[in-house]
């Protein structure tokens, strides 16, 4: 396998035998907007300060002139006024450019895909600094930046040797409002009202909700000093009715039957509250310097009740009156069931400061140097609890009779026959046996997990730029950038039972099951209804945690090795030649570039053993050091006025996954297996877990685009993209392995018979570079006021985008099956229409997308990739702003989300009949007040 350490894994695991076997920042953020942008630094020239910021009209302009201006190919959005993104979130507001598309995680936009490629393979700035996150990796959750706080937000497609930290299928670059690019004192203060189209699915959850923002922008010292500040608070609401089934076994005749199902209802609420600051100094043209933070804290609450119906794959059901349609059972009737009730309650918290100085200084009349140095931090901590009830430990109570029919929208209707709210027939308890800690069963009547995680990365730049007079080169610059970043993963679980003996076992004196105290019940019962579920007992699952049930630690082997620290540090450095000239009498700009990348990657964790009930944890660490060269090229040429064709070549590289790079792994030992011969698939010896030698991905980029800009405002382009992707990472990477270094610690007699068969090779999993493959595609893109045809049609206009996207990826596990990427959708488009004028303002906006491979939640939260069924998401907007009068500069905005009601639709094996995942969020309104003093 490539870059695989089996050095510092043989070591550890051989301990283990021994122990047990019985601003770019403000002026990055200038230096390199200058360079990408192939303008001015905002310092000197401000990308909007020809622009009116008044409405989506202006959004639009300003947008267009960053398109423009752009040596990049680069797609935008601009705030439509301070503090006021287009759209209720970032993520909206993304997913409407072209070739850009969103996936909704808990009804919100969440996961961001630029030409296919999904967040792994993308990297956000916030003015111009790589970020940290509070996710589970690098791609950056948008939930942690309140949309008020950005002037704008920079999508660039194509690589420059100054873009540090650049993703290969693009770089999102949030930005800041600058308060020396304000003429003016503003005061802007914001009031939005929330109320979701369903009603809350739980009585404990919440239906309405609200956003509440400030913001104040002053210059000082005859406007040498500014000061910008922003507040922002948000308690948002969303319903969720939620439909998975387990799979979707063959029964005796070859026809597929669903397997179990777990249908659930889930109220979130989440909040937010976050602050900005920037403080700007420009004493004069020789001196810029710019202080930024940013800070947000959030808490997640999420309520989930449903009941889990061991069908098909339930012990000893029975199954008649089957009705069958083209090989698949549309109906039937299951006896014997057992139903799982779950009463769930997850909470998650998440904090993130980010500061960043910038320093900007003109050494002389062709010198200039900048010097950046930036601190970003994020810690989440998770309390994912789940407690379960039902009529008997270990199948002993009364069994339930459910008759299940599949239905038009691909959901399945649940009608059992039991009362599951019968408190006398209900008890906390393991229903189906299902609790096991490695060596033998528990009583498990609810399970907790909670992941902590800390990221935290500092960084400093400084860059050198120098302007060269006489040639078609206008200047020459250099730089270099180092950055630390740390990730730290911690993981603790518990199993959950009755109350009464130690361990949760039944042998240890742990009751079955325990009564459902009075107390614990909520009062009104949650319906499941939309599938033909009456009601289920509504339990607190916080009482129930804190006063009915007892918490053992999970130990099994899976749960002691996930702990693990990834550090890297990277050093960058840069240079590249800035082109602005004439090339046959027509306006060329460009420049050429290289950046030197040298990585140093290292991980601490484990390695855990587990044979014979004993389970023993190793630490163990390691480390890796490599370095890549990325040439870059971009070229403009505007061949008539307005008209532009923009070129770019770059290698590019990303970085991957967190937990791919963690040291850990999983090695077990399966006794059943000895005597099975030499195959490593069946050799007793295993082991599962990362890769800290693992490379980034790297792709060789081609990209063109051509744009027509009007002298009425708006534009359209077409632009054309091709990748190579090498060192692409398999996850399911396999090699075999000479486990031969533990045979001592077995007895003779094992030992012998596994020399004998040979059988000492087995399988290791760790992820490897051994995918390559190719993605390409094209995107168009038409913005267009009305205006440009005729006077009359003044303040309408449409914004549309549509891209196809074709990708061909293997494995090197599996060279002759092409992968399907996570995100891609072969077709996305999406479209506004517009009307704004003296005042008022209404938009309609559609987006589609086509299937794609979607990441959800599966078992014990852990990411899973599932199809999702292509989606089209309709959202509208009217709205008024006072212009003159005793009310001017207030503005009352109506707003309404998700209009067509779709919902989230997961499937397997490429048959859409075969329904995993079915969330329904409903519609969400919005009534708004803005004033602006």
């Amino acid at each position: 396998m490539r870059h695989f350490h089996c050095s510092v894994f043989r070591i550890t695991l051989l301990a283990g035998a021994a122990l047990s076997f019985p601003a770019i920042a403000q002026a990055q953020a200038q230096a390199q907007a200058q360079a990408l942008a192939g303008t001015e630094s905002p310092s000197e020239k401000s990308l909007t300060e020809d622009i009116v910021v008044t409405g989506i009209r202006a959004s639009l302009a300003s947008a267009t002139k960053v398109k423009r201006d752009s040596v990049l190919i680069v797609d935008s959005i601009s705030a439509e006024d301070v503090g006021k993104l287009p759209d209720v979130s970032i993520a909206d507001s993304l997913a409407r450019l072209p070739g850009v598309t969103a996936q909704r995680l808990e009804g919100r936009d969440q996961r961001l895909s630029i030409r296919g490629l999904g967040p792994d393979f993308s990297t956000t700035l916030l003015n111009g600094r790589e970020q940290v996150t509070v996710g589970d990796n690098r791609g950056v959750e948008y939930d942690q930046y309140p949309s008020e706080f950005f002037q704008n937000v920079n999508v660039y497609k194509s690589a420059d040797a100054a873009l540090i930290a650049a993703g290969i299928s693009g770089t999102v670059d949030l930005r800041m409002l600058r308060p020396l690019d304000k003429n003016d004192r503003i005061l802007a203060v914001s009031l939005r009202g929330q109320m979701n189209g369903m009603d809350k699915l739980n009585p404990d959850g919440e239906r309405y909700g609200y956003r509440a923002s400030a913001t104040y922008v002053d210059q000082f010292a005859d406007d040498t000093l500014g000061l910008s500040l922003g507040f922002a608070a948000s308690q948002t609401p969303s319903q969720n009715e939620r439909f998975n089934a387990w799979g979707y076994p063959t029964d005796a005749d070859g026809n597929l039957i669903i397997g179990g199902a777990k249908p659930y209802v889930q109220s979130n609420l989440l909040k937010r509250y976050g602050m900005v600051g920037t403080l700007e100094w420009q004493p004069s043209d020789n001196f810029h310097s710019t202080f930024d933070v940013l800070a947000s804290h959030f808490e997640e609450e999420q309520r989930l009740r449903g009941i889990e119906f061991p069908l098909v794959w339930g012990s000893n059901v029975g199954v008649s009156d089957v009705t069958v349609e083209n090989g698949f059972v549309t109906g039937a009737t299951f006896s014997n069931v057992y139903g799982v009730q779950r009463n769930d309650y997850n909470k998650r918290k998440a904090d993130t400061i980010s500061l960043g100085w910038n320093n900007d200084i003109r050494l002389n009349d062709r010198l200039k140097l900048n010097v950046d140095a930036s601190w970003s931090r994020a810690k989440r901590t998770d309390f994912l609890l789940e407690t379960y009830s039902g009529t008997g430990y270990l199948r002993s109570g009364v069994s339930d009779t459910v008759r299940v029919e599949r239905q038009s929208n691909g959901l399945f209707s649940i009608v059992p026959t039991l009362d599951y709210t019968d408190t006398n027939a209900i008890s906390l308890t393991d229903p189906n046996g299902w609790g096991y800690n490695g060596t033998t069963a528990v009583v498990q009547a609810g399970f907790l997990n909670r992941p902590k995680f800390i990221d935290d990365m500092k960084s400093f730049r400084a860059n050198l730029v120098g302007d060269i007079s006489g040639s078609i080169f206008s200047n020459w610059e250099v730089g270099g950038n180092y950055s630390r970043r740390k990730k730290t993963s911690a993981y603790t679980s518990y199993f959950l039972c009755p109350t009464g003996g130690t361990d949760c076992t039944i042998a240890n004196g742990t009751p079955g099951s325990a009564p459902v105290p009075q107390e614990a019940l909520l009062g009104k019962n949650v319906s499941l209804d939309y599938l033909g579920v009456p009601a289920m007992l509504t339990l607190d699952p916080l009482y129930l945690y804190n006063n009915v049930l007892d918490a053992v630690y999970d130990n099994r082997p899976s749960s002691l090795v996930r702990d693990n620290v990834v550090k890297e540090d990277v050093f960058t450095g840069y240079a590249k030649m800035t082109l602005d000239g004439d090339l046959g009498g027509k306006p060329l700009k460009g420049a050429i570039g290289v950046q030197v990348i040298h990585t140093r990657q290292a991980s601490t964790g484990t390695i855990s053993n587990f044979s014979n009930g004993v389970v023993t944890v190793v630490p163990a660490s390691g480390k890796d050091s490599f370095t890549n060269f990325l040439p870059s090229a971009q070229f403009s040429v505007e061949l008539e006025p307005g008209f532009f064709v923009k070129m770019g070549a770059a290698q590019t590289m990303v970085r991957p996954r967190m937990d791919q790079e963690r040291i850990n792994q999983e090695y077990s030992f399966n006794l059943a297996n000895v005597g099975l011969g030499s195959d490593p698939q069946y050799s007793p010896f295993s082991s599962n877990g990362g890769n800290v030698a693992l490379r980034p991905y790297q792709s060789t980029n081609i990209d063109l685009s051509i744009e027509k800009y009007f002298s009425g405002g708006g534009y359209v382009s077409l632009a054309g993209y091709f990748k190579n992707l090498t060192d692409f990472v398999d996850p399911n990477n396999n090699i075999a392995y000479d486990f031969s270094d533990v045979l001592a610690s077995l007895p003779v007699d094992i030992r012998n018979q596994i020399i004998a068969d040979g059988s000492y090779i087995g399988l290791l999993k760790a992820p490897a570079n051994t995918g390559k493959g190719t993605i390409m595609g094209a995107e168009g893109t038409v913005s267009l006021p009305f205006k440009v045809f005729s006077e009359t049609l003044d303040g309408f206009g449409i914004f549309a985008s549509g891209s196809y996207t074709h990708s061909e990826v293997k494995y090197g596990s599996n060279p002759t099956d092409v992968v399907t990427l996570p995100g891609l959708s072969k077709w996305v488009a999406s479209g506004t229409a517009y009307y704004e004028k003296s005042g008022f303002q209404a938009r309609v906006s559609y987006r589609y997308r086509s299937s794609f491979l979607g990441e959800v939640a599966g078992l014990s939260a852990a990411p899973t990739f599932r199809t999702a069924k292509a989606e089209g998401i309709l959202d509208a907007q009217i709205g008024y702003e006072f212009q003159s009068g005793p009310l001017t500069g207030l503005s009352i905005l109506l707003q309404g989300k998700n209009l067509t009601d779709q919902p989230f639709v997961t499937y397997q094996n490429g048959d859409k009949r075969q329904v995993i995942d079915y969330q329904r969020y409903g519609r969400d309104y919005y009534l708004g007040l803005t004033y602006k003093f």
